[in-house]
């Protein structure tokens, strides 16, 4: 049995990609699969997946130059073939494996250089010198390493000139995971945003466009605030009085949230790292059956009023999130057939399934490389 490590310094143990659907996967087709995290929770083993916890540590410092020696003190021990690392700061622990002999694989959630653009504690000088630097070390690195997943088609053509063993695994939803369970008649007048929560990620445009809305809808808010600055923001403002603010839920919390929910909101500000991504919540919300309210970005036109799915905005213009919402809410056959139009969507195509297949054909192929040069 071919044992893996997957390695993170920052997700959570329940993550969606990392344990809910490679791990899982992994695991359900005979690997030897250990994860391991930094979140002080301690060890445990969940649906055949061993977690091992490296211990946390407070401050994106710690993080970055203690939880990640931790990290490869914990890999190192676990002795494993096929080490998939899923942090860009655990860069530097890829490489030291692969100089312990081990096959690395990076899973490259995002385009970390344009991704450092829109982080709203760099310093203008620090936006523009920092990508650059990261990117000739990524290079470096990337192209010594035995493979790379990439999140979405845009960020594998990014990893493609780099190293040419990268392949797309996206965030696709599993097919029954979010059926709904609610009927249309009784939904409820309100529509949900679930995720990481920041400026960035429009939530003052949100927040802004709940006090404009007419037809008495509610704003349903699942997920934790990562912009201090934005938080004060919105929660001073009118518009928090028509929001719920509910935390983080678990995935039957979620699916609970969407099923009474008339629509879901994915307004991201058009940053050079948003424009091209795939985000998990779109698809959720499709295969959830209700309609997507989208920024407008050309990708994400087309996925959204290419399957008659749900309404894109400029996530700027808080008027026109407000109108989307009005709309749906005064035309529920509307939104219902929007909603079937997703579903279908996410049967035929955006789904874990397909994801599923190729990302154990990418573990065959380089656990037979692995045994192949073991027999030289």
């Amino acid at each position: 049995m071919c044992k893996v490590v997957h390695l993170t310094s920052a997700h959570p143990r329940n993550d969606i990609r990392i344990f809910i659907k490679e791990c899982r996967t992994l695991a359900a087709q005979g690997y030897d699969v250990t994860l391991v995290v930094a979140d002080g929770k301690g060890n445990a083993h969940t649906d055949g997946v061993a977690i091992v916890d490296a211990g946390h540590l407070p401050g994106r410092l710690n993080r970055i130059f203690k939880t990640t020696r931790r990290v490869f003190a914990q890999a190192v021990a676990l002795d494993a073939a096929i080490y998939q690392f899923h942090d860009p700061e655990l860069i530097p622990v890829g490489l030291k494996l692969k100089r312990l002999g081990k096959t690395v694989i990076f899973d490259a959630h995002e385009d970390t250089a344009r991704q450092l653009v829109g982080k709203p504690y760099f310093d203008p000088l620090s936006r523009r010198v920092l990508p650059a630097l990261f990117s000739a070390y990524e290079r470096f690195a990337c192209a010594r390493f035995d493979g790379i997943i990439a999140a979405t088609p845009s960020i594998r053509d990014l990893y493609l000139g780099i190293n040419p063993v990268t392949v797309a695994i996206n965030n696709f939803p599993i097919l029954g995971e979010f059926d709904a369970s609610v009927p249309w008649s009784m939904k409820r007048p309100q529509v949900c945003y679930v995720g990481a929560i920041s400026g960035i990620r429009g939530i003052r445009h949100i927040v802004q466009a709940a006090t404009l809305l007419k037809s008495g809808a509610r704003l349903q808010l699942a997920g934790q605030f990562f912009d201090p600055a934005a938080e004060a923001h919105v929660r001073a403002h009118p518009g928090w009085q028509r929001v719920a603010d509910l935390g983080v839920l678990d995935r039957a919390g979620v699916r609970g949230l969407l099923a009474h929910s008339v629509a879901g909101l994915v307004t991201l500000l058009p940053l050079p790292n948003h424009v091209d991504s795939l985000p998990t919540k779109m698809f959720e919300y499709m295969s959830a059956g209700i309609p997507v309210i989208a920024s407008n970005f050309p990708l994400w036109r087309e996925i959204i009023e290419g399957n008659g799915c749900g309404i894109c905005v400029d996530p700027h213009d808080a008027g026109a999130i407000a109108a989307a919402i009005d709309y749906l809410v005064a035309h529920p056959d509307v939104a219902q057939t929007m909603g079937e139009r997703g579903r279908h969507a996410v049967r035929a195509r955006y789904n874990w399934a397909a994801e599923a297949r190729r990302l154990t054909e990418f573990y065959g192929a380089r656990s037979h490389a692995k045994q192949a040069i073991a027999t030289v």
